[in-house]
């Protein structure tokens, strides 16, 4: 069984909050790559480079050298949320959403024993991506490790992608021999101290006559993303988060939240995910090493259509 934790976010020790993020998903690969630092996404109307079909997920176009950057939409963009969600997700996109993403630099630095690349991805166009998780599957999931009586506290609602921002990728890797490793990808969504456009929804519930409803929530929370950060590794696979801030949904920019945030990096525990989630991030950051013109996710079997989860809040 998979355990609660991945889903639900444990307490602070003061139970101010609960370790905000632990259970974040990762929300991103996949993006057009120009190796010229001043370069920017060309027209918007362009046609995006992404597609799904049965039996893969989507494909993104990455360019290297000075060749015009290729735009990815987006949805393809978050494609790895559901791919390691642990329940089922529904993913939901604003009208007429102009987000697309595309890296606007591009450095690699080889030795003989290790080799990093780093690039900065520019994310633009209105809109939102968001992907709510079935919150009777959330449930379903760690309610068997809670004692009778006990709430259920901050819960994983959605993880959502809106507006604009400016990112950094930066893979890590060994060589041994003829042998190339990726050994850790981290992705900073507030590059150069831009605002991070990724957030998370947290809740809790009270059961009511033994019985835990959605329709109870309470104590709804947004915490903002920083970094995500993947390794190899020969167990389970866990994947680093570092949050910018924590809120209450009803006052999202508080002014108190950066002092949560920042106090939340210390109790934050690495949540467990799915080696095919952590190989996949792996996999990408070797495509970026390589400079291969195209990557393709695996399929993700648990995506549902909008409006065919269990879930209270679909518009928040």
């Amino acid at each position: 069984m998979i355990k609660a934790q991945k889903i639900l976010i444990r307490r602070w020790p003061s139970g101010l909050f609960a370790t905000t993020v632990a259970c974040v998903l990762l929300l991103t690969a996949g993006v057009g790559i120009s190796a010229d630092p001043n370069n920017r996404i060309g027209s918007r109307g362009n046609k995006p480079a992404a597609d799904i079909n049965d039996s893969n997920g989507p494909t993104v176009a990455l360019s290297y050298n000075g060749r015009p950057a290729r735009k990815n939409t987006t949805s393809s963009f978050m494609y790895f949320v559901p791919l390691i969600s642990p329940t089922l997700v529904e993913t939901e996109s604003s009208a007429n959403n102009e987000q697309q993403a595309g890296l606007v630099s591009y450095k690699r630095k080889v030795t003989p024993k290790s080799f990093h690349v780093s690039c900065e991805f520019e994310m633009l166009g209105k809109g939102f991506v968001k992907n709510t998780f079935d919150a009777q599957g959330v449930m379903s999931l760690f309610l068997p490790e809670l004692k009778r009586g006990e709430p259920m506290t901050n819960a994983l609602d959605y993880i959502k992608f809106e507006g604009e921002g400016l990112g950094r990728l930066d893979v890590k890797g060994t060589i041994t021999g003829s042998t190339e490793t990726v050994t850790e990808v981290n992705l900073h969504f507030n590059a150069r101290g831009r605002k991070s456009p990724v957030t998370i929804g947290l809740y809790s519930i009270d059961p009511v006559n033994g019985q835990y409803k959605d329709e109870n929530r309470y104590n709804e929370l947004i915490a903002r993303v920083a970094t995500l950060t993947f390794k190899k590794c020969d167990g389970e696979p866990r994947m680093g988060v570092k949050v910018v801030s924590v809120n209450k949904a009803t006052n999202p920019n508080g002014y108190l939240g950066r002092i949560k945030g920042t106090i939340a990096n210390f109790f934050l525990e690495p949540p467990a995910i799915s080696k095919l989630g952590n190989d996949t991030m792996l996999n990408f950051g070797y495509a970026m090493l390589k400079e291969k013109p195209m990557f393709t996710f695996p399929k993700a079997k648990n995506i549902r259509e909008p409006g065919t989860l269990t879930t209270k809040n679909k518009q928040k």
